[in-house]
């Protein structure tokens, strides 16, 4: 079946989670995505665990990828580099926006090499701006945003997320930008810099606390697992605990008939949101009595029937487990030489008619440099070997 980026040839040179996810998504829905390391692979290994003869973030975010090395601080490098540049459509890279001027890694200097060429920067703080020449990481863009100011439990210290969420949606507008200039690209001919960053994905996801702040002069107080203003919280069973989402008046009037307690829908002191909320240290123990009584899922089974919001806290090992997760294909198996089968998150976009998927394990470092160089750019064997022994692929 037709993938939807078929014929669309992706540069990446991108390091850690958030450009590597961008490429692994484009390659996902049919782009032909090269991997670009240095030499010898990149040095970006932060975990103890090892996979035999593969990089860390290369399994994890490379499946389907081609890999090819080369040496972009020589200048025989880089002029290689321009000749991949002339034949591909959009170049993907994390590098700070110093390192990337240090390497002539520019797009005034790109377009004039392939004037429909998509460049995509990903960075900590964006191309301009009073921090652009800084560096930065998932958890400074948390900190810096004011998300860690109004995450944990009212009185702690601030708390960043136990998931990289700021590199994930980071990867997610460069993908949604890249497929927008590539589209942009069809109708004109022309390509273009797409510029995103750390600090702005994180701003983005604020919401509406900004608009609060200013409007209101109210500002969001960590809040633990409750939400604005409402009841919704992790309630303690049996055997693990459930997040139940009572949210809006038609829910919580569910909610208590499922519980059998019809008579706190008409108690003036849990009338609204804001009036159980407020009240949440009267309502908490009522709702907790009831759901200790009872396992997990007995709790889901009888708030589903009700059409309440609710589901399991989850253990890593349960949601692998998971069955509609499963059926989503949200957890899909690699097959690796002496490591065995790597579970990978599988493509999250679901497309009716060009369906895309997370398929085929990542590349050795350099796994395809005689088909890039000798296939792609004309390269011939002996050019090849001078270039390994030179050191600049």
């Amino acid at each position: 079946m037709e993938k939807l980026l078929e014929g669309v040839r992706v540069l990446d040179l991108g390091r850690y989670i958030a450009c590597p996810y961008c490429g692994l998504l484009l390659a996902g829905m049919g782009a032909e995505v090269i991997r670009l390391e240095r030499p010898g692979g990149e040095p970006e290994l932060v975990f103890p665990f090892k996979f035999d003869g593969w990089n860390y973030f290369s399994v994890l975010y490379a499946a389907g990828k081609k890999g090819i090395t080369l040496n972009l601080t020589q200048e025989k490098g880089r002029e290689i580099f321009k000749e991949l540049v002339r034949r591909c459509d959009v170049v993907l890279e994390n590098f700070s926006v110093d390192a990337a001027k240090a390497i002539g890694l520019e797009y005034e200097a790109l377009k004039e090499v392939n004037p429909r060429i998509i460049f995509v920067a990903i960075t900590g703080f964006g191309q301009y701006g009073p921090y652009a020449h800084r560096v930065s990481f998932d958890p400074v863009a948390q900190a810096m945003s004011g998300a860690m100011s109004i995450t944990g439990f009212p009185g702690d210290p601030p708390l960043k997320s136990g998931v990289n969420f700021v590199d994930y949606g980071t990867a997610l507008h460069a993908t949604l930008g890249t497929v927008s200039a590539l589209y942009h690209r069809e109708r004109t001919g022309v390509g273009q810099m797409v510029d995103v960053s750390l600090l702005d994905t994180a701003v983005s996801f604020m919401g509406g606390n900004f608009a609060l702040y200013k409007v209101f002069d109210w500002i969001r107080p960590q809040l633990g697992n409750s939400g604005y203003f409402t009841a919704s919280d992790c309630f303690r069973a049996k055997d693990g605990r459930v997040y139940i989402a009572i949210i809006t008046d038609r829910p919580w009037r569910r909610l208590t008939e499922a519980m059998g307690r019809e008579d706190l829908a008409s108690d003036p002191r849990f009338a609204t949101d804001n009036d159980r909320y407020e009240n949440l240290e009267l309502l908490y123990p009522i709702i907790s009595q009831w759901v200790e009584e009872r396992t997990v899922a007995e709790v889901v089974a009888v708030l589903e029937e009700m059409q309440v919001p609710c589901g399991p806290v989850n253990t890593i090992p349960e949601a692998f487990d998971d069955p509609h997760v499963r059926a989503r294909r949200m957890i899909v198996d690699v097959d690796y030489p002496v490591i065995g089968k790597v579970p990978l998150t599988g493509f999250p976009i679901k497309f009716s008619e060009t369906p895309g998927e997370i398929e085929g394990r990542g590349p050795l470092t350099g796994q395809h440099n005689q088909e890039i160089y000798c296939g792609l750019l004309g390269f011939s064997s002996e050019r090849l070997a001078q270039l390994q022994e030179e050191g600049i692929i």
